[in-house]
């Protein structure tokens, strides 16, 4: 299919937000989940092509350890989780990186894999970093038991009896992920190999497909350890307690240089969601149908944000604001039954948003405009992929004049920051040498500024246009040649002029920079749910919360967004 983007719907251009509004970090860190999200895309896909699901191995014994495969079949081809569950002593249990062993391990398999792949990946896949996959696997997982909600649901499903509807609703999961890896790592295939392919084109469905059958395993896993324990007097898990069951995360900080690493992917992602919003606020008018499910799924926002708990002082801040916010909206269409009657009541209620609402409100709407649009809007999930090797090559040929009038164009922001007090430039990113994944150091009293990642994009354009003030050269290669140390940045400025959406505008240096805001922004992409911030530098998730399962796929409801209540 050919990218909407390239044909956009005539006059909505003007209705898209501005760069400057957009990419602020405070803005991007309320993000909100929307039909968009990868794991959406995913599951509409999968229902749209009639895929079938399967179990083709469970060799699981009384003590839950042992092996399993999930299986995709689609009309060309299929994929198989592989999942490895363990005996895991308590004292071994941990959520942080660095952990060397976890209840349960899984790879992504391409295709249906032999008795011999099968071996292959009981001994490497619980290894994870010290084992090896091949380009057969698609991905590398490994994920732990929420312990007491996972032993309580085996507990009473063993006696016969259903868990308790309030501790699942606390918890949401029955197993977290610690780390998805894909695109390559630890020799899984690498993203072009498979990039082609339709069912993985758009960002992340391996990984997602991978944590989708994570969920489905977690409640076979109980269901079984359950029937182990009471025999015949075992119940399984109610369907629709089982419907708000998600798959947990614990992400840190090695997912937030992403964002900055790939300009054009960012650009993608925004740019769709942009256009989406773009197109519902150029609508003349609200027809009956999308009036109904505008309203339906902001009384699941307002279920999802009574339900949605933190014990992280900015999000308590947030979400009361949220909750404020979303009834505000319900009382606005109340007190104003008109509002959706009048031209462009979208773009109205859009415009009464920005007045009335606060930021992370503002983002909530957004998501809830578009819910009811999937005519309109789904196909920009096409337009979400990038070819980040077209970026890459550095325009010699472009005038210095040029570069300079991209720079005050789009980074005028960074301008504003004084890199000489110690504030502004506080921090410093690095990769451990231990775990190779980002940190975050501080300047002042750490040691490793030496070794600091290039992720201070405000500091090195302000750097570039000082330097190209002085320049008596009249091109960029000419100027590259005399200043080495600015390509990547220059790099970057020319994407930014083809790429309105690519440069986040902040800056991570500062000591009052929010990682958790760059978290926030990736994961909503996602599709992730009930954000809640574990300190400024790691969050817990939940995905799929509301999600069908494979057997419920025939049929089913798909409206997985963390917008909304399940349960």
């Amino acid at each position: 299919m050919t990218c909407d983007t390239l044909n956009p719907m005539p006059g909505a251009a003007a209705f898209r937000r501005p760069a400057d509004q957009v990419m602020q970090l405070p803005r991007l860190g309320v993000s909100h989940p929307t039909r968009l999200s990868f794991l959406r895309q995913m599951l509409r896909r999968l229902q749209s092509e009639a895929w079938v699901f399967d179990r083709p191995v469970w060799q699981i014994d009384a003590r839950g350890v042992g092996r399993a495969t999930y299986r995709a079949v689609g009309r060309e081809r299929s994929y198989t989780l592989v999942a490895f569950a363990h005996d895991l002593p308590a004292d071994q249990r941990s959520d942080r990186v660095i952990a060397t062993a976890w209840d349960a391990t899984f790879a992504l398999y391409d295709g249906t894999p032999t008795q011999d792949d099968l071996d292959r990946l009981a001994a490497n896949v619980p290894l994870q970093e010290a084992g090896r996959i091949s380009p057969r696997e698609l991905t590398l997982s490994r994920a732990n038991r929420s312990v007491r909600l996972f032993d309580h649901v085996i507990d009473k499903l063993a006696l016969g009896q259903q868990p308790d509807a309030a501790l699942l609703e606390q918890t949401g999961y029955l197993m977290r992920t610690t780390a998805v890896y894909g695109s390559g790592k630890f020799g899984a295939a690498d993203r072009c190999t498979v990039a082609t392919r339709p069912e993985l084109a758009a960002p992340f469905q391996a990984e997602m497909l991978t944590v989708w059958f994570i969920r489905a395993f977690s409640v076979d896993l109980v269901e079984h350890l359950a029937q182990m324990r009471g025999g015949g007097v075992a119940v399984r898990l109610n369907p629709e307690l089982r419907r708000g069951l998600g798959v947990g995360n614990s992400t840190g900080l090695g997912m937030a240089p992403f964002l900055i690493r790939h300009p054009i992917l960012l650009n993608n992602w925004i740019m769709a969601r942009e256009e989406a919003l773009a197109r519902v606020r150029a609508l003349p008018i609200a027809c009956n149908d999308s009036q109904t499910a505008f309203a339906q799924a902001l009384s699941e926002a307002r279920g999802n944000a009574a339900h949605w708990q933190s014990g992280h002082p900015l999000q308590v801040t947030r979400l009361a604001g949220l909750r404020a916010d979303l009834s505000a909206i319900a009382d606005h269409l109340a007190q104003e039954p008109d509002v959706l009657s009048a031209p462009h009541p979208w773009d109205r209620l859009w415009r009464w948003g920005q007045e009335h609402l606060q930021t992370e409100g503002q983002e909530a709407l957004l998501a809830l405009l578009l819910e009811p649009q999937g005519a309109l809007v789904d196909g920009l999930g096409d337009c979400m992929q990038a070819d980040e090797d077209a970026g890459f090559a550095v325009q010699g040929a472009m005038s210095l004049a040029d570069l300079h009038a991209i720079l005050v164009k789009h980074y005028g922001w960074a301008q504003a920051f004084d890199f000489t007090d110690p504030a502004v430039s506080a921090r410093f990113w690095y990769v451990s040498e231990e775990k190779h994944e980002p940190r975050l150091g501080q300047r002042q009293t750490e040691e490793g500024a030496a070794r600091e990642e290039p992720l201070d994009i405000a500091r090195q354009a302000q750097a570039l246009a000082a330097d190209l003030c002085g320049a008596c050269v009249e091109t960029v290669a000419e100027f590259a040649l005399l200043y080495p140390q600015h390509r990547m940045m220059i790099r970057r400025a020319q994407i930014s002029a083809r790429h309105p959406y690519a440069e986040i505008q902040a800056n991570l240096l500062a000591e009052d920079m929010l990682p958790i805001d760059l978290l926030r922004s990736k994961l909503a992409f996602f599709g992730a749910s009930r954000f809640d911030p574990r300190s400024d530098r790691w969050v817990r998730i939940s995905l799929f919360q509301g999600a069908p399962f494979p057997d419920e796929m025939v049929g089913a409801a798909l409206n997985p967004s963390g917008q909304h209540h399940y349960g």
